[in-house]
């Protein structure tokens, strides 16, 4: 409940001031209640409860001011909703899904697998952004075009694995796929996060090409590097010669990367770039991604009211029809 218009709230003190003149006024009129030497009288008897009949009229059309007033300022009955829309960020993940991604130097499970639930979480925490997903080897392919559904996204991520496509680091064809997906959005962000572990060399379309493309398209380009470079233990599919077995053995693989090129797509796009070189410092990168790229949230709060006012009008009416029955069996007395 609400008060519309407060301010006649103060009308019942007029109630007070109403009751206290009465009063005072039945004392001095020319027959004092209670008045005590006609009382022994009949005729005296009856105008002493004529007398008191009016002194009770007048108090209780006093009283009647007091729901006049609380009528007046309008009682109102609020019934009220709030919508919240928020203007999400469309954004593209690209995944390098190269054998190198399988290095055992992110824990508990390798690059890859940790990239993976890092991304899934930093997703999850985005339910108004339109998401797709991009993988990429030696070509790159869209696994999930823009879409709302996190749950399907989310899946598909839980699918990737390497082995699908050529091998090799085709940056340039990852972030040109991304930039073809985001091309037809419309909304005001958009963003891609390339994350990988190493150097160009694959793919017909050269990175910063690329970099400049999403330029073009109004694409904000955050990369992240994933590990060192150098040496790296990775699992490695050997034949054991004797018995024709496929065993799985790890050896130290150097691993080359190319900081400087993630640098500058990002810098070119007016994106930032990071290095993570383990499972803990890519969980602040994405927290730090999750940061920048902020939703925008509008909230609308719409307020209807009821008026509620009749009920005390109502009061007042009938407390002044109670005064004047209360008078009227007074019979005509001095006022």
């Amino acid at each position: 409940m609400r008060i519309a218009s407060p301010e006649w709230l103060f009308l019942a003190v007029a109630a007070v001031i109403f009751a206290g003149v009465w009063i005072m006024r039945r004392r001095w009129l020319r027959y004092p209640f209670p008045i005590v030497d006609r009382a022994r009288t009949g005729r005296g008897r009856r105008f002493v409860w004529a007398a008191m009949a009016t002194t009770v009229a007048g108090l209780v059309a006093a009283a009647a001011i007091v729901p006049l007033a609380v009528g007046l300022a309008r009682p109102q009955e609020v019934l009220s909703r709030s919508i919240e829309t928020a203007e999400g960020v469309d954004l593209a993940v690209v995944l390098d899904v190269s054998g190198s991604m399988a290095a055992l130097d992110f824990k508990p499970t390798d690059r890859l697998g940790v990239a993976k639930e890092v991304i899934g979480g930093f997703l999850e925490g985005r339910p108004h952004d339109r998401i797709s997903l991009v993988v990429f080897a030696g070509a790159a392919v869209t696994l999930c075009p823009l879409t709302l559904d996190h749950e399907v996204a989310g899946r598909m991520l839980e699918d990737v694995e390497m082995g699908v496509l050529p091998d090799g680091t085709a940056i340039g064809m990852g972030l040109g796929t991304a930039v073809s997906r985001l091309r037809s959005s419309e909304a005001e962000s958009k963003v891609v996060v390339l994350v990988t572990d190493g150097s160009n060399n694959a793919g017909q379309l050269d990175p910063l090409t690329a970099s400049d493309l999403a330029v073009e398209e109004g694409i904000a380009v955050h990369t992240v590097l994933v590990g060192r470079g150098g040496e790296v233990p990775l699992p490695v599919r050997v034949r054991d010669p004797r018995t024709g077995r496929v065993m799985e053995r790890i050896q130290h693989v150097v691993v080359e990367t190319n900081p400087e090129l993630l640098a500058e797509i990002a810098r070119r796009t007016g994106g930032s770039s990071f290095h993570a070189r383990d499972a803990k410092a890519l969980k602040e990168v994405f927290a730090e991604i999750d940061a920048l790229e902020t939703t925008e949230f509008t909230s609308t709060r719409l307020e209807r009211y009821r008026e509620r006012f009749e009920p005390w009008a109502m009061a007042a009416f009938l407390v002044l029809l109670v005064a004047a029955g209360v008078e009227s069996l007074a019979g005509r007395t001095p006022w």
